[in-house]
């Protein structure tokens, strides 16, 4: 056997070794990380982003360290692929752009599954969160897919992030009625209703003087799970309240004139 053969034998089974060793260094450092990550607080979806970068990233690292073993210069490997990783990610900046935008949110948690959100005009409940698109629902069942991308450069409000909420009502009253009485019965009807928190304090006040009527405001808290619920009763037992106290509530009128 010649000596080139013999060296081509040797740098072969040391290939061998170096990749079945650096495949059990990589499960286990894999293995460990899988671990750390479990106990973090990051979402599981982000989890095997992290696994799959940094399995990729150790192969890498493997191959390019035994490139000299078979007589290529690491050096011309890193050229190529700077290069055609600079190509690939101009073709896919969109898709880069949304993964981007998916790592942020999985990192800060804006929201989370079960949150209802409004993105732009899209108001839904929001279903999953993946690296590239949250999908959402809406009230009458639409299924929505927004792109990440759109969504971390777009303000968002989330309804369900805070335990309470403020439900907002506005009632007219005419100016011949007494505000007195018609904020006695605001607040009655708002003691009326168990998920009326009573801290923060119901606000009821005068917020305007319109062309037909004094508008009144009535401002309660509760649980966001109860918001419409408490919307819904409001202003169906204000009026009812003011149709029996014979408090009328205006709406424009107009006289016309017929001159012959």
């Amino acid at each position: 056997m010649s000596e080139r053969t013999i060296q081509v034998l040797t740098d072969i089974g040391i290939i061998a070794v170096t990749l079945a060793v650096g495949w059990i260094a990589i499960r286990i450092l894999l293995r460990i990380e899988k671990k750390a990550l479990e106990r973090s607080k990051l979402d599981e979806v982000l989890h095997l982003f992290i696994l799959k970068g940094t399995k990729i990233t150790l192969w890498v690292v493997l191959i390019v360290a035994m490139l000299p073993k078979v007589g290529i210069s690491p050096a011309s490997l890193v050229a190529v692929l700077g290069a055609g990783g600079a190509a690939i990610a101009l073709a896919l900046k969109d898709s880069l752009s949304n993964v981007a935008g998916g790592i942020i949110i999985l990192i800060t948690k804006p929201f989370s599954r079960g949150d209802t959100i409004e993105i732009g005009e899209i108001t839904g409940v929001v279903d999953n969160i993946d690296l590239l698109t949250t999908q959402l629902h809406t009230f009458d069942n639409k299924l929505i897919t927004v792109p990440n991308g759109t969504v971390t450069n777009s303000v968002l409000i989330n309804y369900s992030g805070a335990d309470k909420r403020r439900v907002d009502c506005t009632f007219g009253i005419s100016y011949e009625t007494d505000i007195s009485e018609a904020k006695g019965i605001l607040a009655r009807v708002a003691a009326s209703h168990p998920e009326i928190l009573n801290d923060p304090e119901p606000l009821i006040g005068v917020s305007s003087h319109g062309a037909n009527a004094v508008q009144l405001d009535l401002k309660v808290w509760c649980s966001t799970e109860s918001y419409y619920d408490v919307k819904y009763y409001l202003e169906e037992k204000v009026k009812l309240a003011f149709d029996e106290a014979g408090i009328n509530i205006p709406y424009p009128q107009m006289d016309v004139h017929i001159i012959e």
